[in-house]
């Protein structure tokens, strides 16, 4: 979870609660600590103010916390985490209830499904998968979706925790749905980006103004959400990553591992794709080359303006 989903969920908790966090990012955790004066659970909490305090390991923060949130960038990381987290009995929660495992990564649903069987099988809590869409603007702004893979008797107990840094919830089925709901939305994102550069690009270089062009699609029906927020071109849209010099936003790495997620998934359940392995090919230029491999995945369009 980012600093600014971290600062919502604790601006949305009750007071009395105390949000306990962990990272590999020491300093990042740190910070957001310091903001309440505190930084080890063992610490006494005065429940008169906010409290955000560091654990020292994910056993520690396991220990004390009835629902946990993970948002990791693999499905290896989320695998770790867990078991090193339920290796050996958790102390009950104060509340009765079983722990709560909410993992909003983007990972691969037959494997997260594995990781719920694990936890299930262990009697240390509930897993449920519940990936988000929104972006960095909707995780500053608390807009986020989710995409909830849960059994039904745990909906009440989930959603309103989602709605604390997201505006809606979209329960898809059992566990590990949600994450084929992401996969094929992140698959049409994928598309999406590649030909609104394209139709950018081609537009431009027949003589249209980028804005006028940029207006015209979001008046017609080419119009989608890479064309109308996070549109590629350098000035069309203020506070985007491309007219940020393709800084922040969703980079072209995690783009390219959602789409072999999704591939894989097609493969696994026969879905039959044709567009996959050119887009794909596209996101393996940009992440092999230097100019491109950090930014945001609309450098797409710079790609294709400087190739």
């Amino acid at each position: 979870m980012g600093y600014p989903m971290a600062k919502n969920l604790r601006a949305r908790l009750p007071t009395a609660d105390t949000l306990i966090v962990h990272d590999i990012n020491e300093n990042a955790a740190r910070k957001l600590a310091a903001e309440y004066n505190l930084v080890n659970p063992a610490k006494e909490v005065d429940e008169s103010r906010p409290s955000v305090v560091v654990a020292d390991s994910l056993r520690q923060l396991a220990e004390q916390a009835e629902t946990i949130i993970t948002v990791l960038p693999e499905t290896s990381h989320v695998e770790g985490v867990v078991k090193e987290m339920i290796t050996g009995p958790l102390p009950p929660v104060s509340s009765g209830l079983k722990r709560l495992f909410i993992d909003c990564s983007t990972i691969d649903p037959y494997r997260s499904r594995s990781i719920a069987s694990m936890v299930q099988d262990s009697g240390q809590g509930h897993f449920v998968d519940a990936p988000m869409s929104g972006g960095v603007v909707g995780a500053r702004a608390a807009t986020l979706t989710f995409m909830l893979g849960a059994p039904s008797t745990l909906l009440d107990r989930v959603r309103p925790i989602l709605l604390l840094i997201g505006r809606s919830v979209h329960h898809c089925g059992e566990q590990g749905a949600g994450l084929s709901a992401k996969l094929a939305n992140n698959y049409l994102l994928a598309l999406l980006n590649v030909a609104t550069a394209e139709a950018m690009h081609l537009g431009i270089r027949c003589g249209l103004d980028a804005k006028v062009l940029s207006d015209l699609i979001n008046a017609s029906t080419g119009r989608n959400w890479c064309s109308e927020v996070n549109n590629p071109v350098p000035g069309v849209v203020e506070g985007s990553p491309a007219s940020n010099h393709y800084q922040g936003g969703f980079g072209v790495r995690l783009m390219k591992k959602d789409l072999k997620l999704a591939m894989a998934a097609a493969q696994s359940s026969g879905a039959q794709l044709q567009l996959d392995e050119p887009v794909l090919a596209v996101y393996a230029a940009l992440e092999s080359d230097e100019r491109y491999k950090d930014s945001d995945f609309s450098v797409a369009y710079r790609y294709l303006n400087e190739k």
